[in-house]
């Protein structure tokens, strides 16, 4: 169960750290990127409140974050890195090179779910660019440019920057908000998600309906509602592009759009699309992001607080956690696509090239989109620092599980959708790109 947080803390105000810190913030970061906090299931019994991101083994606030963005800040203060203007751009495309997010990644939303809700509307909606684990947010006509990033041991780190500064710097927001924002109610790990509902004509939500925190599991039509979709996805509805009128979400209107300029300005941003694969990836990524910090954060705990624990009861809880990685990775419980879908900014290309492939070409990021999201169904944030940055003993027992699963020796029901030959393929995908991975 993923639940949303409380959007009743105060703005956070961003100050100057020399050595930046690692600080959970109280501004909902939209993207529909919101903080959030995941469950991992009804087999879970390690609870995570504000407190405990405090004390050991985590020291939330005190410790030092180590991403890609506190990089790029060292780099700016050593004078290594400088920003580039580029007119009314501002630093927007210097900030993504460095960065190294594509502009193909951009993703637009119009819903009312970030900081900056005064300069948000279905006429002048939020661009969101990303890579692997850093998230960019800008909105025409605002200065601040929100960035959060998955930091490899903390999970949702939060940053902005000024776009009118004469010296661009990015600070770190450092306003304590673990209270309302990291409860035992949402089991207090910092994340991302995707959300998607029923907007007014304003960007509002309608706070009388439904609204969805969605990943590759989710329904085709309970997708982005909120955001503006690009790309062709045959007779399968989804609630972008639209809002209500009359009461009424029209999911027909707006469908299979190549082209959004009929819709609100599309010169404001740096490409005129808001790419459906794009906005796919992101909810696969988003999700599979908190699920790994999660798990994580569940075994650094049992290993500080349980050091005398009996091997048999540990082993059996640390295949439990794994258990619920492993599945995410395998893309159980994926919706079925029932079109074939398509995207419009080249964003499938650029995709590709960022990760390994193997001597015979073949990439865990190729793309399939005729009835699942990837070719080969095994998640590309097996590369990701994150996932090596997690504790030792759970990425054995994932590296275990998945070899148990691509051998065949495993063929539990969740896990028929990998036929012998698609096994296989993932298999040897992964022995020549990861090779440490399976144990």
């Amino acid at each position: 169960m993923t639940e949303s947080m409380s959007n009743n803390c105060p703005h956070p105000h961003p100050h100057s750290h020399s050595h930046p810190r690692a600080r959970l913030v109280s501004f909902r970061f939209g993207l529909a990127v919101l903080v959030l906090a995941l469950g991992l299931g009804r087999n879970s019994n390690a609870q995570f409140v504000s407190g405990d991101l405090e004390k050991e083994p985590f020291r939330y606030s005190d410790t030092e974050a180590n991403n890609r963005v506190s990089k790029l800040i060292a780099a700016m203060e050593k004078g290594d890195v400088a920003l580039e203007q580029d007119g009314e751009r501002g630093y927007l495309r210097s900030l993504l090179k460095h960065l190294e997010i594509p502009e193909s990644s951009q993703v637009l939303v119009f819903s009312k779910t970030s900081l900056q809700v005064q300069h948000i509307s279905p006429r002048n909606p939020r661009a969101i660019y990303f890579n692997d684990d850093t998230y960019v947010g800008s909105v025409p006509g605002s200065s601040l440019v929100e960035i959060s990033t998955n930091d490899p041991k903390l999970g949702a780190t939060f940053y902005s920057f000024r776009m009118g500064f004469r010296l661009p710097r990015i600070r770190q927001e450092t306003y304590q908000c673990l209270g309302c924002h990291a409860t035992s109610m949402t089991k207090g790990v910092p994340g991302h998600a995707v959300r998607s509902g029923y907007p007014n004509y304003d960007g509002d939500y309608d706070v009388k309906r439904e609204a969805f925190v969605t990943d590759e599991t989710s329904e085709f039509s309970r997708r982005w509602g909120g955001w503006y979709v690009t790309g062709l996805h045959g007779s399968m509805q989804h609630m972008g592009n639209g809002y209500l009128q009359g009461g009424m979400l029209d999911t027909t209107r707006f469908a299979n759009l190549s082209s959004l300029d009929k819709l609100f300005d599309v010169s404001k941003y740096l490409t005129p699309h808001s790419d459906i694969h794009a906005l796919m990836v992101l909810e696969h990524q988003t999700q599979t992001h908190n699920t790994i910090t999660l798990a994580d954060f569940r075994v650094r705990t049992l290993e500080h607080e349980d050091a005398n624990q009996d091997p048999a009861e540990r082993s059996v809880q640390l295949g439990m956690i794994a258990k619920e990685v492993v599945d995410r990775l395998l893309f159980c419980k994926e919706f079925a696509l029932t079109s074939n879908v398509s995207g419009t900014s080249g964003f499938a290309q650029d995709f590709l090239k960022r990760g390994p492939k193997d001597s015979k070409g073949r990439s865990l990021r190729e793309f399939d989109m005729l009835s699942r999201m990837f070719k080969y169904p095994l998640s590309y944030l097996i590369y990701s620092d994150a996932f090596d940055a997690m504790s030792p003993s759970l990425r054995d027992a994932i590296g275990g599980q998945l070899n148990a699963i691509l051998q065949g020796d495993n063929q539990d029901e969740e896990y028929r959708h990998l036929t012998p030959e698609l096994r296989q393929q993932i298999r040897e995908i992964v022995q020549e790109t990861k090779p440490d991975l399976l144990r």
